[in-house]
């Protein structure tokens, strides 16, 4: 069996690490050279929560050759058509090719490689890249998690082989509702992540200031309301059954920032992935995360306001025409809520 990682920046590098320790099977694909190096003259450096140096190879999409049986697919979105055009030279027909991307997006993936070869999976962790070789795992490694499943739920052979392979990283739920996961992980990334660019701050920084917090308890009330008009059921993750963050009065929103606490704070050194790559002037995933929910929920008729404001300040510090700083807490109006 051929198995491959595609796109090895910081959950790339640390998930080929970890399966490459126990695998012999395992090949690292990623477009930057320099960081391609590194990880076979040097092997995948892993800091932060854990601490080790994992031998590994390596190579750039040029170097692809022959075709790969399982695909653990970590580009992120704005990349997509250039990697999947690449990818699917080297795909046969029973070729499996899993989305660890964020967001929503097994749709996008199955235009390019076929619904039949998509499996998807949401990755319940975070990590900073560092630099060529390095990236920093930010959350506990024994919290870690990752929900796997089918398109349609179904219990597959192959998807228990993908949970095999996964299971190197930590520890895999095979998931029979798929988008339901899907969507609380979106919850996650649209509230903590959405918040952590426009603020230019870690999850816990957003978790010790009032407003940011209001403003995530917001967003994951938007994103309740819109999953709730689209028949979606949402999944617990890492135990917590997230709709309970839905709230209709300011006191019952407030009553919920303990659980934010609770869920939150083992991941309070994260740095959003979109902040990462604000920082390096790199375009970011915006509109597979926050503006998901804005697109769905005009598509339903739920208002977004805040999911709103979240996707028009990152887009203008794309632009240049903001910087990632906490005083963009000061452009965000939050919505009318009744006392009671």
């Amino acid at each position: 069996m051929t198995v491959a990682v595609l796109g090895v920046g910081s959950l790339g590098t640390i998930s080929g690490a970890l399966i490459s320790k126990n695998r012999d099977d395992v090949i690292l694909i990623d477009a930057n050279k320099e960081h391609v190096n590194v990880l076979n003259e040097k092997g995948a450096t892993i800091t932060g929560t854990l601490d080790l140096t994992i031998p590994v190879k390596a190579i750039t999409p040029d170097q692809m050759e022959g075709a790969y049986d399982i695909v653990l697919y970590l580009v992120k979105q704005t990349y997509n058509e250039s990697a999947l055009i690449a990818l699917v030279p080297h795909l046969h027909k029973d070729s499996v090719v899993c989305t660890m991307q964020n967001g929503v997006p097994e749709a996008a993936v199955a235009e390019y490689v076929g619904r039949e070869k998509v499996l998807g999976c949401a990755v319940g962790w975070g990590a900073t890249w560092i630099k060529p070789g390095v990236s920093e795992l930010t959350s506990d490694p024994g919290k870690m998690t990752l929900d796997l499943g089918e398109l349609d739920g179904a219990i597959t052979e192959r998807v228990k082989t993908v949970a095999g392979i996964l299971e190197n990283v930590c520890p895999v739920e095979i998931t029979e509702n798929l988008p339901g996961i899907r969507w609380t992980k979106l919850l996650i990334n649209a509230t903590f992540s959405g918040m952590s660019a426009v603020l230019g701050c870690t999850f816990g920084d957003i978790l010790d200031n009032k407003k940011a917090l209001t403003c995530v308890a917001h967003i994951a009330n938007e994103i309740i309301t819109v999953v709730d008009a689209l028949g979606i059921t949402l999944e617990k993750m890492q135990g917590a059954d997230l709709r309970m963050l839905a709230f209709k009065t300011k006191a019952e929103m407030e009553a919920k920032f303990a659980i934010y606490e609770a869920v939150f704070r083992p991941h309070g050194l994260l740095k959003a992935s979109m902040l990462q790559d604000i920082e390096k002037g790199l375009k970011t995933e915006i509109d597979a995360i926050n503006g998901v929910v804005c697109e769905n929920g005009k598509k339903m008729g739920v208002p977004t306001p805040i999911d709103d404001q979240v996707v028009a300040i990152i887009k203008g510090i794309e632009s240049g025409k903001y910087s990632p700083v906490f005083d963009n807490l000061d452009m965000i109006r939050l919505p009318d809520v009744p006392e009671v």
